[in-house]
């Protein structure tokens, strides 16, 4: 039997704990490799360069509109 997320099956010296945090390194990896894969792709790098652009513009007016007021 399988199980969907990659870790061994539960057993009773089994820590829930550790199980989640292996889960979570293991998301994160994914997560890298779409960040690698996207930075490599002229056309995901031009979006996530005008997506990080957007976000500094907004923060940036939030910034100087609350200085303001």
């Amino acid at each position: 039997m399988t199980y969907p997320d990659n870790s061994p099956p539960p057993s009773k010296d089994d820590w829930q704990g550790f199980r989640e945090v292996d889960r979570a390194i293991a998301e994160n990896r994914l997560t890298a490799y779409s960040w690698k894969k996207a930075w490599a792709d002229p056309l995901g790098r031009l979006k996530l360069i005008l997506i990080f652009v957007g976000l500094a513009a907004f923060v940036g007016f939030v910034v100087v509109q609350d200085l303001i007021l």
